[in-house]
């Protein structure tokens, strides 16, 4: 594969100018019939395509059966994680993520943004946006405004992506909210209102510091500058959610009302909003939001949702962690830490989804974890730690009731080679699987696990028929009694039909 290289040097305003590469690819990646990642961060419908962002890359699905075309590796793209996508049209804006060791502590770091206007064919790369020198001074109307500038990707991540409203718009944890108006050129991070008041306009005079944490530089913090997501709705209003709650604007970003747990009769459950999603049905336009508890022992985890633009709200699945909101017309889906709700009566009843195994090939999501949803045509589309899942929401297939689970694995050859992994693992912090070939026409398979004696530990299968094609199964550290075995070595004895059996080893850590 061949990629022309452009080098473009940008302008400067008020923030570091870095040099944007385009990137062109004469041939799009092969297609693969997976994954290269099992950790599922995002997930993004745009017409009949599926973005996915993963712990390794960028990947895409259309069409059914899923064949996938996968970014992770080619360039501009490296191996990092996807931390947000946003699509428009032809218009896609990707931020990724990665880890820097740092006094013997792996801190999250901001890897950089890609921006692509023919649906992935072209990619222009541009390193995480950062400030010049230690603090700017910001003009606001009547007001001049000390911002703390942040000048490393540490802490600096892309959480959200929104396009719309005159520019595209990022939700960045230290780097607070910004907006770049020329292709990504420049980024002026955009002033919202101070923990301290519930409103800014420009006309109003104003005496606070624009800075995510305080004590820096003798500036003051302020949570509403801590921001995780962001959404542009129908109206072209900008709805921007931090760690001090919901603020929305109405007039592309200058004037700007806060909702927060402490400043509404009818608040939102907790003021750390990590994502938002906008419903319209019915003729009603509503406002979702997975509302955290921040730093006061009055907000809850939780859903909050309004359709009134904010002016009062409604909660939900209160003591839940919600990472995510998809809709579809009257339907509701959020997945959280116990899984995948949904509703379909306004936040009424909330039904939760069931265990997900695919009845073709026997895979399965161990995690209850959900960390992202979205929905192509009639089909729900759920990532998290474990994996990607999809169901059918439809009459005739109730929700949650039918699942294929779609797995990233390095194959083996057909009844000859086996693998466990994670290899070592620790029984209280995920399972481990077993990972087998079988050939064409199914086989029955049993598969034993001992202990360094070789005495039997667990029966994990035994004389299973499974059909043709690779396959998992799982091993939660635990014996055919239930308790959980000790620290040591264990072997692990595939039997796959008349053939000979395969032979593997697998650590146990607590």
């Amino acid at each position: 594969m061949r990629w022309m290289i452009i080098l473009v040097v940008a302008a400067t305003s008020g923030a570091v100018s870095q040099p944007l590469r385009t990137f062109r690819i004469d041939a799009m990646p092969p297609e693969s019939d997976r994954l290269t990642a099992n950790s599922i961060n995002e997930i993004v419908v745009s017409g009949d395509t599926v973005w996915v962002g993963t712990s390794r890359g960028l990947s895409a699905a259309i069409g059914s059966p899923v064949r996938w075309t996968n970014w992770s590796g080619v360039a501009p793209f490296g191996g990092t994680g996807i931390s947000g996508i946003a699509v428009r049209g032809d218009l896609l804006w990707v931020s990724a993520a990665t880890s820097t060791k740092q006094d013997n502590e792996s801190l999250p770091t901001g890897d950089g943004l890609y921006r692509s206007t023919d649906r992935g064919s072209t990619w222009v790369r541009q390193v995480q946006p950062v400030d010049v020198g230690s603090v700017d001074t910001l003009t606001y109307g009547v007001n001049r405004i000390a911002a703390l500038n942040i000048t490393t990707p540490i802490n600096n991540i892309t959480y959200d992506i929104a396009i719309g409203a005159g520019g595209v718009w990022t939700a960045n944890f230290a780097g607070m909210l910004r907006r770049s108006t020329d292709d990504g050129v420049t980024w002026p991070r955009i002033i919202l209102p101070p923990d301290g008041r519930s409103s800014i306009a420009p006309t109003d005079t104003l005496d606070f510091d624009l800075a995510p944490t305080g004590g820096r530089l003798g500036l003051r913090g302020n949570l509403n500058h801590r921001v995780f997501s962001v959404m542009v709705d129908g109206n072209g209003y900008v709805w921007v959610g931090t760690a001090g709650g919901i603020n929305r604007s109405t007039d592309g970003g200058s004037s700007w009302v806060k909702f927060s747990r402490t400043n509404q009769a009818r608040p939102i459950s907790g003021n750390f909003v990590v994502a938002l999603r906008e419903q319209r049905w019915a003729g009603v336009k509503t406002i979702w939001a997975a509302t955290v508890n921040a730093e006061s022992g009055e907000e809850q985890r939780g859903i909050s949702w309004s359709s009134d633009d904010g002016g009062s709200w409604r909660t939900g699945l209160l003591g839940e962690f919600a990472h995510n909101i998809a809709v579809r017309d009257s339907i509701v889906y959020v997945p959280t830490d116990a899984g995948l709700y949904r509703t379909s009566d306004g936040g009424a009843t909330w039904r939760l989804s069931g265990s997900m195994v695919d009845a073709a090939t026997y895979q399965r999501i161990v995690s209850a974890e959900a960390i992202t949803v979205d929905i192509r045509r009639d089909t729900v589309w759920l990532g998290g730690p474990d994996g990607l899942a999809l169901t059918p929401d439809v009459s005739g297939a109730p929700f949650g009731t039918t699942w294929s689970v779609l797995r990233a694995f390095q194959p083996v050859a057909v009844a000859r080679e086996m693998y466990v992994y994670p290899n070592p693992f620790s029984p209280a912090i995920e399972p481990s699987r077993v990972h087998f070939a079988v050939p064409t026409g199914g086989a029955t398979v049993t598969i034993r696990i001992f202990d360094i004696a070789m005495q039997p530990v667990r029966d994990l299968v035994r004389g299973a028929q499974r059909p043709e094609g690779q396959h998992d199964e799982v091993w939660d550290g635990k014996t055919d009694a239930g308790s959980l075995v000790a620290n040591g070595v264990y072997f692990v004895r595939v039997s796959i039909g008349s053939a000979e059996s395969v032979w593997g080893k697998v650590v146990v850590l607590q």
